[in-house]
């Protein structure tokens, strides 16, 4: 059976009453028992070029080799996929954050640890990613780069793009960076090692019964 649509042929699942939603035996807790672990989402947010990739891919490596079952989305990943159809607009910045808050939120359902690698410049696309889920389930990590160290390594050229014009509201340049007020983990990562950064990660998760080290 096809979902019902309204008169411009457009799907309104949120206004339909014949659409509700399934609870089913194997649920979230059945998944993190089998699992034996805290299902969660670590967000990691920062500017362009601060590091949020390597440390939460290192991040993941580690819990995978402790034997935690994780899932790592990467903010150029879903784009090849996922969010091909949002061009770099506000508005599909904010979508594009919006659709992988869903994931994730599904993902923890399933009863994995989510790491998510994401600018997610604004606070109030956090904000809404935070409420998607139960309280403590949703950690903020501020890899906080200074901006000038972030353009040295410019790893993807785009600051010398930023700054010559060639690309338009690029964060930290020409577009906003709202920096997260009292983020569960705060990165000091301009010239820490990956592996302290990682550590200090760990500790927190540890502190938090995440995980058991």
């Amino acid at each position: 059976m096809t979902a019902p649509v309204d008169s411009q042929n457009t799907v309104q699942p949120q206004d339909n009453e014949n659409i509700v939603w399934h609870r089913h035996h194997v649920d979230k807790s059945f998944r993190a028992k089998q699992k034996q672990q805290q299902p969660c989402v670590i967000w990691f947010t920062g500017v362009s070029g601060a590091g949020k990739s390597t440390i939460a891919g290192t991040l993941e490596s580690r819990l995978a080799e402790m034997g935690y079952h994780t899932y790592l989305l990467d903010g150029d990943n879903v784009r090849h996929g996922l969010c091909q159809d949002l061009s770099f607009s506000k508005e599909d910045r904010q979508e594009n954050i919006r659709r992988v808050g869903e994931v994730a939120k599904l993902m923890t359902d399933a009863g994995l640890i989510v790491l998510s690698a994401f600018i997610s410049p604004h606070q109030q696309e956090r904000q809404l990613v935070r409420e998607l889920l139960p309280d403590g389930e949703f950690l903020e990590v501020f890899v906080d780069t200074p901006l000038d160290e972030c353009e040295k390594r410019d790893p993807k050229g785009l600051y010398k793009k930023a700054r010559a014009g060639e690309l338009k509201q690029f964060t930290g340049i020409d577009s906003e960076y709202q920096a997260p007020n009292i983020p569960e983990i705060h990165l000091h990562a301009g010239n820490a090692s990956v592996t302290d950064l990682v550590e200090q990660c760990l500790q927190s998760l540890n502190e938090r019964q995440i995980i058991c080290l």
